[in-house]
Order: structure tokens, then C-alpha cells, then sequence
């Protein structure tokens, strides 16, 4: 097995790896809450897509992920640093976006040699960019590298429950064997969305998110 192969296998488990830790007993109001590993991954515009893999060429959904209409793609782009380092694989999630952006962990970022802004996710001015290759072309990033911050996302019912709007802060504690409370954790709130957390990789392992027995969502 190829070391290429390896990662890849890697990146699909851990995008689409979800914890879901409910309560005993039901909360009015309140959902369960799911707290989800966010891998290495690309968004990428149409235009984008078909330099990437040719004319024509559509995304294809290899699994849907817990936020309805989003899904991990079967395409996967090398991504290319300064100085020729490169992640070999990294997974495509669709749909298509107005922008194309690569959201990696601060290790991915010390790889390949790029210092990774922390943003929210979509707004990539002024971010570091890079070189994608795919199997038909190559596109060159200006900017859209970043680690997206850690977010909540949820629908109006949960924002009411927690007493937070769109836009605000919240903690996450996660009780595992080395027991974890990340502060700032960005609220998004929109209608028809789950409550479920992203974290990236970096975060799931420093916390042992695996073996989490217990997740709270609070206010700080």
C-alpha cells in the first residue's frame, strides 16, 4: 500500500467520523449534540472543478455528511505548498462554493510550510494560497488557506434554547481521558441546520475525542 493510499483512507474515516453523545432523557427544546472531526478538506467553485478534472466534470458524492445536502466527494487534490511540499490526497467536499478554499490543521500547515490564519469559514481575504493538482489540470490559489475556527452549527430552535445568536461565543467541554473545555467557540445559526460542533483534528486528538463519554455546549 502506497503511502498516498494510506493518508487518503485516513482523511475519508476521520471526515466523516462522527460522535454523537446524547443526553439521558430528552430537553424540550434542545437536540441531541453531536460533535463531528473535520479533516483536511477542499471546497471547490464549478469553474474549478473541470480544470481540476476535466470539462464537464461533476462532483461525485462518495458519502453524505450529517448537515443535509452536504456530502465528501470520491475526488480528492494534491495540494502544494511553498517549497514543492505537498499533501497528496486531500478530499473534496461539495457542493460547490462561490470560492474555492482549502481548510487544513495547524500541523497540516507546518507540513507544508504555510502559517495558517485562523477564519471563519468562506471568508478567506487576505489568507495564503497554494497549487491544486488534479488528474486534468492544475489550479493556483491566490489566497483561501486558512484552519477554519472551531464552530457550532445550529437551527433557531437550539439558538433559543441556548440563549445565543448567530455570530456569538460558546464553550465546549468534552469529558475523555484527558478532559477538554475549548472556549470561542463560534455560533452559527440557519434554518433547516443540526446542532453539531467542528472540530478539526488537531483538537479531536488533544481532547481524545474518540473516546468522549460526555459533551456539554454551554454558555461562558
Amino acid at each position: 500500500m502506497s503511502i498516498a493510499e494510506s493518508l487518503d483512507r485516513t482523511v475519508v474515516e476521520q471526515i466523516v467520523r462522527q460522535i454523537v453523545l446524547a443526553q439521558q432523557g430528552s430537553v424540550a427544546g434542545k437536540s441531541e449534540l453531536v460533535v463531528s472531526v473535520s479533516a483536511r478538506h477542499a471546497h471547490l467553485t464549478d469553474e474549478h472543478v473541470e480544470t481540476l478534472f476535466g470539462p464537464g466534470h461533476k462532483l461525485t458524492v462518495m458519502k453524505n455528511l450529517y448537515q443535509d445536502g452536504f456530502f465528501a466527494a470520491e475526488e480528492t487534490v494534491m495540494v502544494v505548498g511553498p517549497r514543492r511540499r505537498m499533501l497528496p490526497s486531500v478530499r473534496i467536499l461539495g457542493p460547490t462554493r462561490p470560492a474555492s478554499q482549502v481548510e487544513l490543521a495547524f500541523t497540516d500547515g507546518i507540513s507544508l510550510g504555510i502559517n495558517l490564519p485562523v477564519r471563519q469559514s468562506g471568508h478567506i481575504e487576505n489568507t495564503p494560497g497554494c497549487v491544486l493538482v488534479g488528474p486534468h489540470g492544475v489550479v493556483e490559489l491566490k489566497q483561501g488557506v486558512i484552519r477554519a475556527e472551531r464552530h457550532a452549527h445550529m437551527g433557531p430552535a437550539d439558538a433559543l434554547h441556548f440563549g445565543v445568536a448567530d455570530g456569538q461565543r460558546m464553550n465546549l467541554r468534552v469529558r475523555s481521558s484527558c478532559t477538554t473545555v475549548f472556549e470561542d467557540v463560534l455560533v452559527r445559526v440557519g434554518k433547516n441546520i443540526k446542532l453539531e460542533v467542528h472540530l478539526d483534528t488537531d483538537e479531536g486528538n488533544a481532547c481524545d475525542i474518540d473516546h468522549a463519554t460526555a459533551v456539554e455546549l454551554f454558555r461562558p
